[in-house]
């Protein structure tokens, strides 16, 4: 089956700032800049790939104009880089409306092979990661009274996969962060919520996982294709929008799978 046609913008997020991590080249969250951008945000891109970025900003700035896209290279493994990320987007924007934390690091490994260096490098960027630039935004949000932070999940912190623990542990954090800093952020007026995409196709996914698991994956799905990245982005932009406005510590599957 094939995929849907594109959605045009509609204005969503006309005149808002956004952070968005993990952006550069063509997967969810290029496409979220991309999404954002055709709302009418203003985007700071952000990626430990500072060739990948430089190119996807470039790119960017030539469709939507310089005046919209900024872009500075982040690891989210190191405090110091996320503190200077929303550091810049304050001072490019003013301000910060939207946060999506989209970092994070997979892999295949089964446990009783797995070492603690393989455990924790996945837990720091797409776990830890995801809890320092979530704090970072709230940080900020909390001065301000307002804003979105969107965070990146995965259907796997739901269901079991041989060779995922690490990832599955660290995806499940990911939701369960979400839910209890979206209690926090409500007091101070901002929402917090997550996507968890079951299967979205992009290049890094071809390289990390083998070519019989994606097939096998693909056949899960009930359209028996995997989702387009810009469909996932679609969901992000709504959380980030005020279509969702009493939503908050939800945690929204974008899937096709069977129950």
């Amino acid at each position: 089956m094939t995929p849907p046609p594109y959605v045009p913008g509609h204005g969503l997020l006309a005149g808002r700032a956004v952070v968005i991590t993990a952006a550069a080249g063509a997967g969810i969250g290029g496409a979220t800049a991309r999404r954002c951008l055709e709302e009418g945000a203003r985007v700071l891109v952000s990626d430990a790939h500072e060739r990948r970025l430089a190119a996807t900003a470039a790119e960017l700035e030539k469709e939507f104009g310089a005046d919209r896209v900024e872009a500075l290279p982040c690891d989210v493994t190191s405090e110091d880089q996320v503190r200077a990320l929303y550091d810049r987007a304050v001072e490019r924007f003013g301000r910060i409306d939207v946060a999506v934390n989209n970092a994070g690091l997979g892999g295949t490994a089964d446990l009783v092979d797995m070492t603690d260096e393989q455990w924790g490098r996945v837990l720091d960027i797409t776990l830890t990661g995801t809890m320092r630039c979530t704090r970072a935004a709230l940080r900020l949000m909390r001065d301000q009274g307002s804003g979105v932070v969107v965070n990146n999940a995965s259907v796997i912190g739901w269901r079991a996969q041989k060779g995922q623990s690490h990832y599955a542990a660290a995806k499940a954090g990911v939701m369960a962060l979400t839910r209890c800093s979206a209690l926090e952020a409500a007091d101070f007026g901002v929402r917090v919520n997550a996507v968890s995409p079951s299967l979205a196709m992009h290049p890094h996914l071809v390289k990390v996982t083998s070519e019989e698991l994606l097939e096998e994956l693909t056949r899960r799905e009930a359209f028996g294709r995997y989702a387009e990245p810009w469909e996932v982005a679609n969901v992000i932009v709504f959380l980030a929008s005020d279509y969702s406005s009493y939503m908050t510590g939800e945690v929204v599957s974008v899937s096709s799978q069977h129950a």
